[in-house]
């Protein structure tokens, strides 16, 4: 089949070299606003360059990947669902959450299936993880803790667009989180603070946050973020049941140093980059977009998915500027 790729950035550029090694794609037709990164994509990986996102929709593409900046998504997504070609896109939806759900009515009702970018979903740790609690090995859960934490922070400049750490990072927390238990959330209570760099504060931020996730059930779900891990890439997800308890992450390149006594776990060298910890998530990722494309499967993150996760984050975000507890339904009456 042959793909558009729409923004050849860092993760748009590891898109189409993930792409181009996938025995279902035939061709890439690729297009970025900085014509030296589409040509150097071109050269890299063989790929056609088209001058702009209508002439990549216009060559005959069976499905797009949008890797374009946030602010570009809603046109982008739109464009891509008018002319009847399959979508996946980076999250977010958008840069608001109101203008992902303006983007949810319009493209409501099109049989042009969107599958939005939570790499987590296909990781196989966080699989088996589904699997367990699906298949009632862990019993009723009571419960859930799940980490991200970066090496170091992002550009100044993308902390200062990103719309916090609850809607860029702690999102992906959020979003397997209801994926892994099937649950909702139906309230927050999150707590940040600033102890890094100045750019963060400056920018209105956290650079490390908790929040305590009260799901449906009545199980409790609590969310660890930080911009600051100096020994790595940190990803993990516990749950506990009254039957069993596991653990996601808990392998020898988990950037995490015990002190026990005769302990050598972890043995490996630190995860240090999220492309080095889910390059095989993203890898079934955009495998199970080819197959989306091909018809063989829906969508298996929708735009009504990654608007759930987003939610929880405007709730925890409110919540974190105004020190109090707050429902889901709290901000999507406001």
């Amino acid at each position: 089949m042959r793909i558009g790729i729409l923004g050849l950035g860092r993760i748009g550029a590891f898109h189409a070299e993930t792409l181009s090694a996938l025995d279902a794609v035939g061709s890439l037709v690729v297009a970025d606003p900085f014509a030296d990164a589409a040509r150097a994509a071109a050269e890299r990986f063989g790929a056609e360059v088209a001058d702009s996102p209508e002439a990549v929709l216009a060559a005959g593409v069976d499905g797009v990947v949008i890797a374009a900046a946030t602010d570009a998504h809603p046109a982008l997504i739109l464009a891509a669902v008018e002319a009847g070609v399959p979508v996946f896109c980076e999250k977010p939806v958008a840069r608001t959450i109101a203008e992902g759900v303006d983007v949810l009515k319009a493209v409501s009702g099109r049989d042009v299936p969107v599958q939005i970018g939570f790499n987590r979903r296909f990781d196989a740790g966080f699989a088996a993880a589904r699997a367990a609690v699906r298949g009632g090995e862990l019993g009723k859960l009571h419960t859930v803790r799940s980490t991200t934490l970066d090496p170091a922070p992002p550009p100044a400049a993308y902390i200062a667009a990103s719309g916090g750490i609850f809607r860029d990072c702690s999102v992906h927390d959020f979003d397997v989180v209801r994926w892994v238990t099937g649950r909702e959330v139906s309230e927050v209570y999150a707590v940040g603070g600033n102890r890094g760099a100045d750019f963060i504060r400056e920018a209105g931020d956290a650079d490390t946050t908790g929040a305590v996730l009260t799901l449906d059930d009545g199980t409790i779900a609590v969310i660890s973020n930080s911009r600051h891990n100096a020994r790595g890439y940190d990803v993990r997800m516990e749950i506990h049941g009254f039957d069993d308890s596991i653990a996601v992450g808990l392998e020898d390149k988990l950037p995490l140093r015990s002190v026990e006594p005769g302990t050598a776990f972890p043995a490996g060298t630190p995860h240090d980059f999220f492309m080095d910890r889910f390059a095989a998530a993203y890898r079934a990722e955009l495998t199970a977009f080819t197959e989306v494309v091909a018809g063989a499967r829906p969508s298996p993150c929708t735009i009504e998915d990654a608007l759930e996760a987003g939610w929880i984050a405007e709730a925890c975000t409110l919540s974190l500027h105004e020190h109090r507890p707050v429902t889901i339904a709290e901000v999507r009456r406001g």
